[in-house]
């Protein structure tokens, strides 16, 4: 079985994010992994994050991530992204967003994510 590269993983995590198959999508992720989220805090382990995304369809009614610029430098890479969503309430989301990603062993160890706070202010309540 061969290691996927950086880029297949970071490919990988965004097509699945948009197909909605967030168990596959969590399997991207290291059992260990660590996750600072701009949302959801600081999140550890692959089953904690598994949990938190079993929510976020009912969060949704629809949602896309879509890169715009990527940038990778052996197992780290950067991404530059437009979300655009809407609510299960209705309310439209659009946000420019900066995915920062760690790779080792064709798994994600480490991911943060960086975008203004006030467009999701429909799901967080804020």
């Amino acid at each position: 079985m061969s290691t996927k590269n950086t880029r297949e993983i970071v490919d990988t995590y965004y097509r699945l994010a948009n197909a909605g198959a967030w168990d596959d999508w969590c399997d991207l992720f290291a059992v260990d992994q660590t996750m600072d989220e701009q949302l959801a805090g600081h999140v550890e382990g692959r089953e904690t994050l598994r949990d938190m995304m079993k929510g976020f369809p009912e969060m949704y009614a629809s949602f896309s991530n879509t890169p715009v610029h990527i940038v990778v430098d052996g197992e780290q890479a950067a991404v530059v992204s437009h979300i655009s969503a809407v609510t299960t309430g209705g309310d439209a989301v659009e946000a420019e967003v900066c995915n920062y990603f760690q790779v080792s062993g064709g798994l994600i160890r480490y991911m943060s994510n960086f975008h203004d706070s006030v467009p999701f202010a429909a799901v967080s309540g804020a």
